[in-house]
């Protein structure tokens, strides 16, 4: 265990007391959107095929942009703010190893972002509704093809630089005295479930859905504990519980 100056830490914290803040209720609202994405999945499974989905998102536009994972840049940016809020906390254990995870997760993130084919979807589905039945056989093989981008390779470059940014910080947490053991321990188990991407088999999908779990108990675990950190490092004036600074006020001589 890296033991950490606990005034050096604390100072890092309150010059980037926002993010450190931001990044805390990020990780609570990250795990009220897996709910929703449980939800959203449970109530309108994602079908199997470019022409299934083209009759979804005519009938129910909404249902068919949510089934093509439209939340999840939401939940990417909430995810991605938490790991910034991490960075500055254990800044002091390992800056190299830091600035090595946010790069990866930065990166994974911005793929799958650029893999997304809903609104694409919902333009072939319109047209698909309109066509020709001569014309229907080219949008339906387009609209296969963006369903091969939107699980390719991309898709699975974001699983795996993830699963490295979340093990870095997991190490970087069990090594620090900033944080407890059950929350490296937490965080850890939901990058091993993340070691297979979603895509591979029943094997892929067994194992995203069980990552959800550890996940939320880790988001949960160091949104406390950031919240607590946050603030112990707010200036006395900007404590829960205390008066605003003021200043005296003068009169005129």
């Amino acid at each position: 265990m890296t033991t950490i100056d606990s005034d050096k830490t604390l100072s890092d914290i309150r010059h980037w007391l926002g993010l450190v803040r931001t990044g805390a209720w990020a990780a609570l609202a990250s795990v009220v959107l897996i709910g929703v994405q449980i939800a959203v999945y449970l109530i309108w499974p994602p079908p199997d095929s470019a022409e299934d989905f083209f009759r979804v998102l005519a009938e129910n536009p909404i249902a068919g942009l949510l089934m093509l994972d439209l939340l999840y840049p939401l939940s990417n940016i909430l995810t991605l703010l938490l790991y910034a809020a991490l960075g500055v906390a254990l800044w002091r254990v390992s800056r190299s190893a830091v600035a090595i995870a946010l790069a990866l997760g930065g990166i994974g993130m911005a793929a799958y972002m650029a893999s997304l084919r809903p609104v694409e979807m919902l333009h072939l589905a319109r047209a698909y509704s309109e066509a020709e039945p001569g014309e229907r056989a080219a949008l339906l093989a387009t609209g296969e093809g963006m369903l091969a981008t939107w699980t390719g390779t991309a898709f699975d470059v974001y699983y795996l630089l993830n699963f490295a940014t979340l093990l870095i910080f997991g190490i970087l947490i069990y090594r620090s005295t900033v944080f407890g053991r059950a929350t490296a321990v937490w965080g850890l188990a939901a990058a091993a479930f993340m070691a297979v991407p979603s895509n591979v088999g029943t094997v892929g999908l067994v194992f995203a859905l069980t990552s959800l779990l550890p996940w939320s108990v880790f988001a949960v675990l160091t949104a406390r504990r950031l919240l607590a950190l946050c603030r112990e490092a707010a200036p006395p004036g900007l404590r829960p519980g205390t008066r605003p600074l003021t200043l005296p006020r003068t009169t005129p001589d």
